[in-house]
């Protein structure tokens, strides 16, 4: 199969002058593009991250530790960076004003005249394109990934090659703030609750999760899992080509599973044990690059072997240390209930769970089965400490002890103290950092610190 042909037409960028809001990593790529390509750009953050300095060097005006309202005047459009809410007051008025808002994801696809597949779903974005570019690179394919996964992607534009193929992760904070963003090829993992205090309810999270489906065209691919319930019945939206993946069988699957391969189009592809990456979720990963992969014109032979030789990515059920027979892991990018679910279960048992962070809402009962199954102990930390007790406390009924631990630190030292030899000492918090780290990143970094200490 031949991947559809880029497209040549894109709509242009907005009118200038233009006011960045927000200056992490995406904020501060797409202010530098704007002000290379001549645009007149402002910048604000309500912070004072220390790299928006460098912005002035190449012409944006920064403004920090600051709202932005007073910027607004004179401002043609608005761009803003994922992580800051539609309800903030400079975004708010902007609106009220008429002026148009945009996201970085949008106004970078608008300049790269590259072929794109773009990934959303709310576990194994990073992991699925990870794969995808491991699966290109083997290839011999150009590609570059970026997204969500720490390249920005206006830091492509005047670095990649045209040829190359972009795989893009993308949020549903990314996708909230698109117009026009048609990748050829777009792919939906799964659906479970995440970002509830940001969106809301599960139907708006899921709405703008499928905006990565909403403009594509005739020639396009839209590639979904269709073991997902709450895909089921729900209009995918856009005019793409679909292909499902899942592990029933059915004529509308391309890709499933059954005996313990999975096959494409009903051909064996490759064995599930021969999978370089471990644990069930993975499977359904595998199958999604897979389907995209092949669906884009890449080699069979060269899809095969990169599912076999891919190990992985950091902070995602990543290897830490062995000490003593107790096996450290770091889960660290399960920042929601269902990745951690999915953490706790890759595991026989003899885990110690070490749990908690920052606040996003989101139910915890969904843990108590996995806990119980899985579980030796949990030691709670951050913010949802005290919420986190109270709503597994079926699980201290139970007899697995719930410690409440002061700090990351604390939480290993006491897990690592507790655990016997063939035992697990798992980071896999259920919840976002930002109540003790800038990331789930240093998060993932200073549990590797601290059990490096341990030896």
């Amino acid at each position: 199969m031949s991947a559809p042909p880029p497209k040549e037409i894109r709509p242009p960028l907005p009118n200038g002058p233009f006011l960045v809001v927000g200056l992490a990593r995406s904020g501060r790529a797409v202010a530098r593009l704007l002000a290379v390509r001549g645009e007149s750009v402002k910048a604000v953050d309500l912070g004072h991250p220390d790299q928006a300095a460098g912005l002035e060097g190449v012409g944006v005006e920064v403004f920090l530790d600051t709202d932005g309202l007073a910027q607004l005047e004179g401002t043609h459009t608005v761009v803003k960076s994922p992580g800051v809410p539609r309800e903030v007051a400079v975004i708010a008025t902007a609106l009220e004003r008429g002026i148009e808002v945009v996201g970085e994801l949008e106004l970078a696809w608008r300049v790269l005249p590259n072929r794109f597949v773009a990934v959303t779903g709310t576990n194994g974005k990073t992991t699925t394109v990870e794969l995808l570019g491991h699966i290109y690179r083997g290839a011999g394919e150009p590609v570059a990934v970026a997204g969500n996964v720490g390249t920005a992607l206006s830091e492509l534009v005047g670095e990649v090659d045209p040829e190359a193929t972009v795989i893009c992760e993308c949020s549903s904070f990314q996708l909230e703030d698109t117009s026009h963003f048609a990748p050829e090829c777009a792919v939906f993992l799964n659906l479970a609750p995440d970002h509830l205090d940001r969106h809301g309810d599960l139907a708006a999270y899921g709405a703008a999760k499928l905006r990565i489906f909403a403009n594509q065209g005739d020639d396009d691919l839209a590639i979904y899992n269709a073991d997902e319930p709450d895909l089921d019945g729900v209009d995918l939206g856009g005019c793409a080509r679909r292909v499902a993946f899942g592990h029933d069988s059915g004529p509308d699957r391309e890709l499933t599973v059954s005996e313990g391969t999975i096959f494409h189009d009903g051909e064996p592809l490759l064995a599930v044990e021969e999978l370089g990456l471990l644990g069930e979720h993975n499977v359904a990963n595998a199958m999604a690059a897979a389907a995209a992969a092949l669906s884009m014109g890449i080699d069979r032979d060269a899809v095969r072997e990169g599912l076999r030789s891919f190990g992985g990515v950091a902070h995602r059920l990543e290897g830490v240390a062995e000490i003593g027979g107790v096996r450290f892991v770091n889960d660290s990018k399960a920042t929601n209930v269902a990745s951690a679910v999915v953490g706790l279960r890759s595991f026989a048992g003899g885990v110690h769970a070490i749990l908690g962070g920052s606040d996003k809402g989101e139910p915890f009962a969904p843990l108590l089965d996995p806990i119980l199954e899985r579980c030796v102990a949990c030691y709670l930390t951050g913010d949802t400490a005290e919420r986190m007790a109270a709503e597994l406390a079926a699980v201290a009924e139970a007899g697995i002890e719930l410690h409440r631990c002061a700090d990351l630190e604390d939480a290993v030292e006491r897990a690592a103290a507790a655990a016997a030899p063939g035992e697990v000492v798992l980071l896999s918090p259920a919840c976002a950092s930002f109540d003790a780290f800038e990331n789930f990143e240093r998060r993932g970094e200073r549990f590797g610190e601290i059990v490096a200490a341990l030896r």
